[in-house]
């Protein structure tokens, strides 16, 4: 369950990859792929990051983790009771921190190294940061084993030896290995068989519980989302249009963006009466994206101030239970949700 302590928070974002032009390298335009988000995330809960493809969730996670360096904002984490900003720290101060946030990736096929044997891959972080080594570093390799549903005995094979499944839980023994505090999840199982995603979701909850883990969870599939999600911030071309919970957010939508997303997903039963509408249109251009509300060319009920304003990101939910959107009529419309996907 999470709790009122913020663990990570994200001020005015922003990362704007640089287009170069000629023998000179000119800069002549941005790619903005994260274009000032903030968000607040408390410990133990899930916070989901949804959106199309190019939306900037993954460019987000990348800049929170300092994978890559943001262009601008802050990246507060909460070390101990002290809030550090990740955004500003040098390569050496960042080092000790790196244990605190870890990456689960999408396709376990490409993320493990198919040179080493499973007690090297999930006992490198141990190993790093001298935290154990020999007959320590394998009791400790197959405790997370173990945790994640493997054989210790499993350490001593490679990657290729085994199935999918089995390969993405050796990733999240692997992130596991330093204790964390907060965990990405990016696409964990889009990856994996339909029949075995319920397995690795079900197991990414028990270990949250076990662990006391922070899920920051990426993903398209909206059903997923509503299984293990507490909140859910949709993003459109750079911006969060959306932050609410995840039941707020899927029973009564603000965003006309949120809105089309949950009526573009199909529902396998012939005899659903609920309306099937799929988004129209293109996505924009990050590099010269649409003024204004940059939903508004997609939008049915745009109206002249969506062109010209850019919406504020205001709260329109009740006390205890907030509901942020950035849309200039949110109070008005009347969009709809869906029970359960």
């Amino acid at each position: 369950m999470a709790t009122g302590h913020k663990l990570l928070e994200v001020r005015n974002l922003k990362k704007y990859f640089p287009i170069e032009k000629g023998f000179f390298k000119r800069v002549v335009a941005y790619v903005k792929a994260v274009d000032g988000i903030s968000f607040d995330l408390f410990e133990g809960e899930t916070l989901a990051l949804v959106g199309e493809s190019g939306c900037g969730k993954t460019t987000t996670a990348r800049c929170i983790l300092r994978a890559i360096d943001p262009t601008e904002g802050q990246i507060l984490l909460n070390i101990d009771g002290r809030m550090v900003d990740v955004a500003k720290l040098s390569r050496k101060e960042l080092k000790p921190l790196r244990r605190y946030m870890q990456l689960i990736f999408q396709n376990p096929y490409t993320s493990l190294n198919p040179r080493l044997k499973v007690k090297e891959i999930v006992g490198e972080p141990l190993f790093v940061n001298k935290i154990a080594k020999g007959k320590e570093l394998e009791e400790k390799v197959a405790e997370l084993l173990e945790a994640v549903g493997l054989r210790p005995e499993y350490m001593v094979r490679y990657p290729h030896a085994f199935s999918g499944g089995q390969r993405q839980r050796i990733v999240i023994a692997r992130a596991l290995a330093l204790r964390p505090r907060l965990v990405i999840c990016d696409e964990p199982v889009a990856a994996l068989d339909v029949s075995i995603r319920a397995q690795i979701l079900n197991l990414l909850m028990e270990l949250q519980e076990k662990f006391k883990l922070t899920y920051i969870f990426i993903s398209h599939d909206l059903s997923v989302v509503q299984h293990v999600s507490d909140r859910v911030a949709v993003m459109y071309l750079g911006r969060i249009v959306e932050l609410a919970s995840t039941e707020e957010l899927f029973d009564s939508p603000k965003h006309p963006y949120t809105e089309s997303l949950l009526l573009s997903v199909p529902k396998p039963d012939p005899e659903a009466v609920e309306e099937f509408r799929p988004i129209e249109g293109e996505v924009p251009s990050p590099v010269n994206p649409p003024s204004g509300c940059h939903f508004h060319p997609r939008c049915q009920y745009a109206e002249e101030v969506c062109r010209t304003t850019v919406p504020e990101f205001r709260d329109v939910g009740l006390l205890e239970n907030p509901h942020y959107v950035a849309c200039h009529f949110a109070e008005r419309l009347s969009l709809k949700g869906v029970r359960q996907l």
